[in-house]
């Protein structure tokens, strides 16, 4: 197999939720792979501490992209620092763990508008430069709650299967435009988003039971399946869901 493959030089990335989690390894592991990274985000401190962690060519933009109507503004915003994304990881996502009959208006939205709303217009605004490029790669994440469901999780897994069909219909709309569509679907990661699940060490010990390879994921997982996604590696693959979960949905 030819490396060049896998080759991302020169090539430029716009990853949402680059702050924290499994986001921020995908932004550090993009700029260390020499991709010019935009890393999008609310929280400016944290940004700042990615920047200085990954090195390379980097840029940061503040913004809450569960604010639907700053959408296009971040995207023009992302577009300035390094030209039009050539990339773009849509890892941004809240869980507000709330059961079915407290679930309240402001975290449904709040839900909907981040996790799949911000996805889609972001990508929406970023597509018209690729199609120019006739190369585009979309990266979403979607999750275990894609197609299974967990206690207090029915506003984030109806968000997460959302997203497994949007990516297929990103697919149907962009890629005869050379545009893949994809996402990840990570088993038990431990990140700030899944804090309260690995806080539980009964809970985090019986997640790592269930999967075939008897334990729970490391960043460090991601990476290879990340970097398939991104690069011509995977240029007659698109619409799919990859489930790196260490075999949790095979049991």
């Amino acid at each position: 197999m030819e490396l060049e493959l896998f080759d991302m030089h020169g090539k430029v990335a716009c990853v949402t939720g680059a702050s924290s989690g499994l986001g921020r390894s995908a932004a550090t592991l993009l700029a260390k792979a020499g991709v010019n990274v935009v890393g999008v985000a609310r929280r400016s401190d944290q940004l700042e501490q990615w920047q200085e962690e990954a090195g390379g060519d980097t840029a940061t933009v503040v913004a809450d992209l569960s604010d639907r109507s700053s959408l296009k503004t971040t995207a023009t915003a992302v577009e300035a620092h390094f030209g039009p994304p050539d990339i773009l990881i849509n890892a941004a996502g809240i869980n507000t763990r709330e059961h079915a009959d407290a679930v309240s208006d402001e975290g449904w939205d709040m839900t909907m508008n981040l996790n799949l709303a911000a996805p889609f217009f972001l990508a929406q605004a970023l597509v018209p430069a690729m199609k120019a490029k006739h190369w585009g790669r979309i990266v979403n994440f979607a999750s275990l709650q894609s197609r299974r469901a967990f206690e207090n999780g029915i506003s984030y897994g109806a968000s997460k299967g959302a997203v497994e069909q949007m990516t297929r219909a990103m697919a149907e709309a962009w890629s005869g435009h050379g545009i893949t569509a994809n996402a990840l679907a990570p088993g038990f990661f431990r990140t700030e988003l899944t804090g309260p699940v690995f806080n539980n060490p009964v809970l985090a010990e019986r997640n790592a039971a269930q999967t075939c390879i008897g334990r729970n994921g490391e960043p460090s997982d991601l990476d290879g399946p990340l970097m398939f996604f991104c690069t011509d590696a995977s240029t007659y693959v698109t619409g799919q869901v990859l489930f790196v979960d260490g075999g949790y949905t095979a049991k």
